[in-house]
């Protein structure tokens, strides 16, 4: 019975998301430069997987690094950019560059100082990943495990 309740609840979650669009907000670039979301990741049919995060979270590092080990393969099955959104406040923001050197993401890196984007979603907590496909939220999961990079690209294909 948990199994079955657990299901509908994720059902109705992820049809719930399924119809939302993603907010048109400004956040900056890696060199503080603006970046409108909806205008700049708007190529029809690419999958766009906006991972935020923040230099202190653990899980958050965690799950980029496995997205990284696999990001050559996902991307050699079907159309898909990782935007990796940093949290950090003003306070933080000045540790994402020298973690960055030491990461080799060949992500996008966006800044969301202000949390304009965390907050136009409703984010609580990091990490949160938010897959977009021709502006329409398809794909949400909160929090990381070892190996939810896999589901979720699983799902991500099956689109």
């Amino acid at each position: 019975m948990k199994k079955n309740l657990s299901a509908f609840f994720l059902i109705i979650a992820s049809l719930t998301f399924a119809q939302k669009q993603m907010p048109n907000v400004e956040v900056q670039d890696i060199n503080n430069k603006a970046i409108n979301i909806t205008e700049k990741f708007n190529e029809p049919d690419k999958i766009y997987i906006f991972a935020f995060w923040a230099t202190w979270c653990a899980p958050c590092i965690n799950e980029l690094d496995a997205i990284k080990e696999k990001y050559e393969q996902w991307q050699s099955e079907m159309k898909v950019e990782v935007v990796a959104v940093s949290i950090d406040d003003t306070r933080t923001q000045k540790r994402v560059k020298p973690l960055l050197k030491g990461k080799g993401w060949k992500y996008e890196i966006l800044l969301d100082t202000n949390q304009d984007m965390k907050r136009a979603l409703s984010i609580v907590n990091v990490p949160y990943t938010v897959a977009v496909k021709n502006g329409k939220i398809v794909y949400v999961n909160n929090g990381y495990t070892e190996g939810a990079e896999d589901e979720m690209f699983e799902k991500l294909k099956s689109l």
